[in-house]
């Protein structure tokens, strides 16, 4: 309702002020007139001389020109607010994006780490079951190759020679030997 008071106002003063522009105009565009004489002159240039004008005129002019001048501050002022809460808002929006995009960034790099650490466990698990496979595999192949070479030792008769003195002991059916596991 202000503003529109506001614009009434200011409409107004561009009238009155348009009014006496032309006023002034056309008093400046009069016919040059024939030569006169001196009395006539003065009495010429007295009429060419503007007329004062009256102190309302002039008190609503200045008044209409200061309005204007605060207006334009105000409009200038409501300008530079509405710009700094869109600064405002567009920075907040980027800090709230920027946040959001971390965040997924540390979800991913988790993401990969967990299986990075199932594969390399998965890994782990492989070898050491192919070590141990190998590792029965070879106690397997020793203890049948053991079994075999005492039941040849049992059956083999030896002469009662000055040559060969044979300790007999008792035979473990066991085999014996003992198994070093070096770690790196």
């Amino acid at each position: 309702m202000e503003k529109q008071t506001q614009d009434k106002k200011t409409k107004a003063a561009k009238a009155d002020e348009t009014i006496l522009q032309k006023r002034n105009t056309e008093k400046m565009e009069l016919p040059p007139q024939p030569e006169k004489s001196d009395v006539e002159l003065s009495l010429y240039k007295e009429e060419r001389q503007p007329k004062p004008r009256p102190p309302k005129l002039l008190h609503h002019q200045k008044r209409t020109q200061a309005a204007s001048k605060i207006q334009a501050l105000w409009r200038g002022f409501l300008v530079r607010q509405t710009l700094l809460v869109a600064a405002l808002s567009a920075c907040v929006i980027q800090c709230w994006w920027r946040n959001i995009l971390h965040r997924h960034i540390l979800k991913q790099r988790l993401a990969l780490l967990r299986i990075y650490v199932i594969e390399e466990e998965a890994a782990v698990r492989l070898q050491a079951w192919v070590r141990r496979w190998q590792c029965r595999r070879y106690f397997s192949q020793t203890c049948n190759t053991l079994c075999v070479v005492q039941s040849l030792e049992s059956s083999i008769a030896f002469r009662n020679d000055d040559i060969f003195q044979v300790q007999y002991g008792i035979v473990s059916k066991q085999p014996e030997f003992h198994i070093e596991i070096l770690s790196l």
